[in-house]
C-alpha cells in the first residue's frame, strides 16, 4: 500500500528554475508531512508563505500549521514570508527557541520587517506556529492581561485590555513587570517603550495564561525588563 499522500491542498514548493508551482507528494514518514499536515487547532484557519530568498524569491512552501524545524523542510533560513490567515510568531531557532518575531497579516519581504526596531539584529528564522489565541480584528472579544510588580502575582497589580507604547509614561512606576496573567487574547510585549527592543508573546492557552517569572516568557529572556505591550490581533 502506498503510504505517501498528496499534500497540494496544504503545501506548495517553488524551485528556483520551476515558474509555475508543482504539487509534491512526500512520504508520511518525513517530520514535515507532519508540521505541515497537523494543526494543532483545526479550527484555524492559518496560512503562512515562507521563501528562501529576500524578497519572494526562490523556493517557497505554504504552511497552515507549526513548523519546528525549517531545515528539515530544505530550507536553511526563511528570508521573506508572506502571512495570508492568521497571526504566527517565528522563533531564531528550531523547535521554538531564541527571539521571538510576532508576525501579523501582511508582507515581510526581508528580515527587518519582522524583527523590526530590534536592535540585536538576528537576520535568522527557523520555526515559526500559529497563534491560536489572538483575537480577530473586528469581534467583540476582548483581550485581558494582568500585570504585576513582583514575580509569582505578588505587589502592586494592573489589568491592562489596550495597547501600551510606553508603560512607564502610563503610570507605571518601574521598567520592570515580575509575572503576568494573560485572561484573554495574546499579547506581544517588548523590552523598551516605543514597540523595540526583544520581543515576547503571551497567550492566554499557553502555561494556562499564568507566566510567574521571565523564565517563562521564552529561552531568549534573561531579565525582567518590559516597558511597553500590544495586543495581538488576526
Amino acid at each position: 500500500m502506498d503510504d505517501s499522500i498528496d499534500i497540494a491542498s496544504f503545501l506548495t514548493l517553488e524551485g528556483n528554475s520551476i515558474n509555475d508551482s508543482v504539487s509534491v507528494k512526500i512520504n508520511q514518514n518525513k517530520s514535515c508531512d507532519r508540521m505541515a499536515l497537523t494543526n494543532p487547532n483545526p479550527m484555524g484557519p492559518w496560512k503562512i508563505t515562507v521563501y528562501d530568498q529576500e524578497h519572494f524569491q526562490g523556493k517557497r512552501m505554504e504552511f497552515t500549521a507549526s513548523c519546528q524545524n525549517a531545515m528539515e523542510c530544505g530550507f536553511d533560513n526563511i528570508r521573506s514570508l508572506k502571512v495570508e490567515c492568521g497571526a504566527w510568531v517565528g522563533y531564531e531557532h528550531s523547535s521554538f527557541n531564541g527571539q521571538q518575531f510576532v508576525l501579523e497579516r501582511g508582507e515581510y519581504p526581508r528580515w527587518e520587517s519582522w524583527s523590526g526596531s530590534n536592535a540585536y539584529h538576528i537576520e535568522r528564522m527557523m520555526s515559526f506556529r500559529p497563534i491560536c489565541s489572538a483575537v480577530s480584528i473586528g469581534s467583540h472579544k476582548e483581550s485581558k492581561m494582568v500585570v504585576f510588580e513582583k514575580e509569582n502575582f505578588i505587589g502592586k497589580q494592573w489589568e491592562m485590555n489596550d495597547d501600551y507604547p510606553s508603560l512607564q509614561a502610563m503610570g507605571w512606576a518601574n521598567n520592570e513587570i515580575g509575572s503576568m496573567q494573560v485572561q484573554s487574547g495574546a499579547w506581544v510585549c517588548y523590552q523598551f517603550p516605543g514597540y523595540r527592543g526583544y520581543q515576547y508573546i503571551m497567550e492566554c492557552d499557553r502555561h494556562g495564561g499564568e507566566y510567574k517569572h521571565y523564565r517563562e516568557w521564552g529561552s531568549h529572556a534573561q531579565t525582567f525588563q518590559l516597558q511597553s505591550l500590544r495586543r495581538i490581533q488576526q
